[in-house]
């Protein structure tokens, strides 16, 4: 009996009138008002699960959930309660239209996050391609700041070695030109270590010394590269471990809203049907329903109270108008008694003598 009688207020039905109707009518709306209490439970469920993946914090998410339920519970109750029952179906339909657009809103509001938890699945293996996806472009974005540097790096550290092995292959060349030389197998092809030979040599040794030298300044250079692409390498890594959280992190509530619409949008859909069913279900049963008890008992009361208080408002103007014309008739009355006249004419003379006089001593103080 109690739950009925919690059912009932939820439906924002008049409780005194509903007591005197038949069980079948309060039963009525009994049903209307479950139908507004589950649908903001279903509202804080669902709210409290979108603001968890927001917040990511329990208590939080239950605190504006519960806040949300009870906004859309007074809502729904407001909607259903002023849904008046008038026996014209097209009336009655057009004075819900904009209590229906209202009730398909707080549809879409609800049936979302829902949606999102039952297709949760589907919905992380979508997510973890864009994170991938993501993540490839990010590579290929950090490594556009550094590929350049380093190839020219790279470049440079070729042309110092080709440098010294060009250097190497002139020694090698100069140095086998010396040995054929003191052989006797090429130049002036006498054996022995003659004047062609020492000049040939010391050719030789003099480039070797270049060589060496080359080489050294060379090494310099290439290490100070190799160093430089080394840090690079550093930064770029440093870069992709410090870019990488955000990456992770991408499944937030829009980015799971944007993952649910590259599913299929059928099962959706009719999730959507589903809450929206039961969100204009009251207002349905309201419409479709005849005209019962209550309705007349109510209708009867409104009508009551409408036509006392045009009575009273007929009578006080048809009082005041009474009044007005009592008061022209006593003023006609009075308006030509002598007594009355003398009265004020006597009045009216003290206060412009009065009047007189104060302008005589204020103009006799300015002189």
């Amino acid at each position: 009996m109690m739950l009925k009688r919690f059912f009932i207020i939820c439906s924002g039905a008049d409780t005194d009138i509903l007591e005197d109707c038949s069980i079948g009518e309060q039963n009525k709306y009994a049903g209307i008002g479950a139908t507004v209490f589950f649908t903001a439970i279903m509202a804080l469920i669902a709210a409290s699960y979108a603001l968890y993946t927001v917040f990511d914090n329990l208590y939080t998410a239950i605190f504006f959930g519960l806040v949300w339920g009870l906004l859309i519970f007074n809502l729904d109750r407001y909607i259903v309660s002023t849904i008046k029952k008038t026996g014209h179906a097209i009336d009655e339909l057009i004075q819900a239209s904009p209590r229906i657009i209202l009730a398909v809103i707080i549809a879409v509001v609800i049936s979302k996050p829902l949606e999102l938890k039952i297709f949760e699945k589907e919905i992380n293996q979508v997510l973890l391609e864009q994170k991938n996806d993501l993540t490839l472009a990010n590579k290929n974005q950090i490594a556009e700041l550094f590929t350049p540097t380093i190839l020219g790096l790279n470049n440079d550290i070729a042309n110092l070695q080709k440098e010294i092995e060009t250097k190497e292959a002139e020694v090698n060349q100069l140095y086998n030109t010396y040995i054929a030389e003191a052989e006797g197998t090429a130049g002036t092809k006498l054996l022995g270590k003659g004047p062609v030979y020492k000049e040939k040599r010391e050719k030789h040794d003099g480039l070797l010394a270049e060589l060496q030298q080359l080489k050294a300044e060379n090494k310099v250079k290439i290490a100070a590269n190799e160093t430089q692409i080394t840090k690079l390498k550093g930064e770029y890594e440093t870069q992709i471990i410090n870019t990488q959280p955000i990456i992770n992190n991408f499944d937030g509530l829009m980015a799971r809203v944007n993952a649910l619409g590259k599913l299929p949008w059928l099962p959706s859909f009719f999730i959507f049907l589903l809450f929206l069913a039961i969100e204009t279900s009251p207002i349905f049963a309201k419409l479709l329903s005849p005209k019962g008890t209550y309705d007349f008992k109510l209708e009867d009361q409104e009508a009551t109270v409408k036509t006392n208080v045009l009575q009273n408002k007929n009578q006080q103007e048809a009082m005041l108008k009474t009044d007005y014309a009592i008061n022209d008739r006593i003023y006609s009355d009075i308006e030509n008694e002598d007594e009355l006249y003398s009265h004020k004419r006597n009045k009216a003379r003290e206060l412009m003598q009065l009047q007189a006089d104060a302008f005589y001593k204020k103009q006799k103080n300015v002189l």
